[in-house]
């Protein structure tokens, strides 16, 4: 199930509890699942961004636009290719059509309650 929560990413935290104001910079390796430190001194210290490795988190909207992108793309794909086949069939009925026709199409039967 998709609960869409925030994850709760943990290397942050790690690295300023292991070095405090001697952090410069740091940035998120998404690929390795860890956050790199530079420090003052010019080393370079990293921490896992998760409590541990098998956990699994909650999903959120970034992490299923990730995962999905591919089917997210051909749904919208599909969704404009019916929009510009139902615009042509408007447009192509409404210049070939008997006007009959399209008075016929537009009329909508009244019922009463």
């Amino acid at each position: 199930m998709i609960t869409l929560q925030r994850r709760q990413l943990v290397g942050h935290d790690i690295l300023l509890a292991r070095h405090g104001n001697h952090i410069c910079s740091m940035r998120v390796d998404r690929s390795n699942g860890t956050v790199v430190a530079l420090l003052d001194d010019g080393s370079v210290d990293s921490a896992p961004n998760l409590i541990t490795p098998g956990l699994q988190l909650p999903e959120t909207v970034g992490s299923v636009l990730r995962e999905d992108w591919k089917l997210f793309t051909a749904w919208a794909g599909m969704a404009a290719a019916m929009g510009v086949l139902m615009t042509a069939a408007a447009v192509l009925l409404g210049t070939t059509a008997d006007p009959a026709t399209i008075e016929m199409f537009s009329a909508y039967p009244y019922s009463s309650f």
